[in-house]
């Protein structure tokens, strides 16, 4: 994946072979808390929503690199994992950008899944796709529903990409026939873009920017 600054990106992944990631409501919970430290250090939070065997997050990109603060607490982390040994600030403020970042993320997730489960390989597929919505250079965006359904038509202009995708996210689980109504779906940020709900992943003020409420 590649990112540039001041940016909107629809990012997504699934299962691998199309397998369950969230199997139980704590883990979506939990997904929410990866998000939240994983993202937020280098973007804001426009939309997301975790479906059973999916995510997509529609995200500002502020950074690339995060601040010195933000490496140390990833540093632990990867320690932890035991993905890395004894690094130093400077090998990290090399290798931890947004999207190494959102590689641990996944990875992490995983490991705690393949535990809690007593299973072991890949949980999601090996390439998390990234789209960008406000820099297209001429290319059109998908949106593509990764479980197999609707295409959002491409003919849409370009300033009305970060729109598409924006609903396109919060009426996934309708799309897929699991609510009725985008507001029934818990896990999405629909609630609190609407006031419906009081959460603080999101950037309100990002949104109204943007024109997309």
């Amino acid at each position: 994946m590649d990112f540039i600054e001041n940016n909107i990106y629809h990012v997504y992944n699934q299962g691998n072979n199309r397998q369950r990631i969230f199997f139980t409501y704590d883990n979506q919970v939990y997904f929410l808390d990866k998000i939240r430290k994983h993202i937020l250090p280098y973007a804001d939070i426009l939309a997301w929503c975790l479906m059973y065997n999916h995510f997509h997050l529609m995200i500002y990109v502020n950074r690339l690199t995060p601040d010195k603060k933000d490496i140390v607490e990833k540093e632990v982390e990867l320690n932890e994992l035991r993905e890395i040994r004894d690094i130093g600030y400077q090998h990290c403020s090399k290798d931890h950008t947004l999207n190494y970042s959102i590689g641990i993320m996944l990875s992490s997730y995983s490991q705690s899944i393949n535990k809690q489960l007593k299973r072991s390989g890949s949980l999601f597929r090996n390439n998390t796709k990234s789209e960008c919505v406000t820099n297209c250079n001429g290319i059109s965006p998908s949106f593509i529903d990764i479980s197999g359904g609707t295409i959002i038509k491409n003919y849409l202009i370009e300033k009305d990409y970060p729109k598409a995708c924006f609903d396109y996210i919060h009426h996934n689980p309708v799309k897929s026939g699991l609510v009725e109504k985008p507001e029934d779906w818990e896990f999405s940020s629909y609630c609190d873009v609407y006031g419906l709900r009081n959460g603080s992943l999101i950037n309100r003020e990002r949104i109204e920017e943007y024109g997309l409420k």
